[in-house]
């Protein structure tokens, strides 16, 4: 389409919205910006030593927590529970106002917070772990959806990696949090996908991944099972999403032992891509969103497809991230690199990660 100019669109030059259906909000992409000149904050690169093991890391096998607890000497996974919990299981209901003020509302929260650490070992990370170590951490996922599942209707699965993130402990882990409620996010994305079901009579996210498979233009990796795609509604610069691509899968639970294997390798590929891409262990917040638990377990949940997002803050390099601010938070979100570009960086980077590629050449 061309302008009043009669200047050719351009997605690379030319400022426009696009729809994420997800959660039914726009976001504007200004990719011309991306040539503008950089005099923001830009941030040490030095990479923390951290030791594979250390005798004051809470998260460490043998040692002792904040609540005086003694850590089992764990060789694979270990889950336990937050001893700075966010949502507690017997908590009261806060009073209703007297008044009936609608401006003032409150209901009860309860829930459980759970940490799951992915190895023993505090120096590693996910795409440097072995792929059979990966497959022990999404079956404990699994079991951890189908055990607090039975009860609370929303199981969140998330990581935030890296102190960039907010995480103060370089141990591999992650949190998983059940509540008594549909969270924000999950409320929204839940009328989304029902919404694009009653219409279409598909579920929304499996269309797209057969759409992105036969586009390619967003994937950054992919398999017989899984896809890797920059989404095309993307607010982060290199933000991802992680869906399966041939079958109607509502849970981690539904997922067969080689979609799990299948999953390993796609997780620790897509990881090691991010790595690479500015040659640092990658920030990031991650999360699994699958169809609601608890009381929705006996159906009426069918418009749902299970999917990971990856949200890393890194823009320009290891050391320019983004920030939501200004127009971000007063009025929509924007983006300066195109989906398409962000996904051709990171597929272009090598597949072997930089580290195992450091020792190799230290070695010759």
């Amino acid at each position: 389409m061309s302008g009043q100019d009669g200047v050719k669109f351009d997605p690379k030059e030319h400022q426009h919205q696009r729809y994420n259906p997800l959660t039914d909000r726009w976001v504007l992409v200004s990719a011309h910006r991306m040539t503008r000149p950089w005099a923001g904050q830009k941030e040490s690169v030095s990479e923390q030593q951290v030791v594979r093991s250390d005798p004051q890391n809470p998260l460490c096998p043998g040692n002792t927590r904040a609540n005086g607890q003694v850590n089992p000497d764990y060789e694979s996974t270990f889950v336990f529970e937050n001893d700075f919990p966010a949502l507690q299981p017997d908590a009261p209901d806060p009073p209703q106002g007297s008044d009936g003020d609608s401006l003032f509302q409150s209901k009860a929260a309860r829930g459980k917070c759970q940490v799951m650490c992915f190895h023993p070992w505090s120096d590693i990370t996910l795409p440097l772990m072995r792929q059979d170590e990966v497959i022990k951490v999404i079956d404990k996922w699994a079991e951890l959806v189908e055990e607090l599942g039975a009860t609370y209707p929303w199981v969140q699965i998330f990581e935030n990696k890296g102190a960039t993130m907010g995480c103060s402990n370089p141990h591999p882990h992650c949190q998983v949090w059940a509540s008594s409620f549909l969270p924000n996010e999950a409320v929204v994305s839940d009328r989304s996908q029902k919404a694009y079901y009653q219409q279409h009579q598909q579920q929304l996210l499996l269309r797209y991944a057969e759409q992105e498979a036969n586009r390619q233009e967003r994937v950054v990796v992919q398999s017989s099972d899984w896809l890797a795609v920059v989404p095309y509604w993307a607010t982060w610069p290199y933000q991802t999403m992680l869906l399966p691509r041939r079958r109607h899968i509502l849970r981690l639970t539904d997922l067969t032992p080689e979609e799990r294997r299948d999953l390993a390798d796609v997780m620790r590929r897509l990881l090691t891509k991010y790595d690479n891409l500015f040659q640092v262990s990658f920030p990031y917040s991650m999360g699994w969103h699958g169809a609601p638990t608890g009381p929705h377990l006996s159906g009426g949940v069918d418009h749902w497809q299970l999917h990971a997002h990856y949200y890393p803050p890194l823009l320009r390099s290891a050391s320019v991230r983004k920030f939501m601010v200004g127009y971000e938070m007063l009025a929509q979100e924007q983006r300066d690199l195109t989906p398409e570009q962000a996904a051709e960086r990171l597929r272009n980077v090598p597949d072997e990660h930089y580290r195992n590629r450091k020792k190799s050449e230290e070695k010759e």
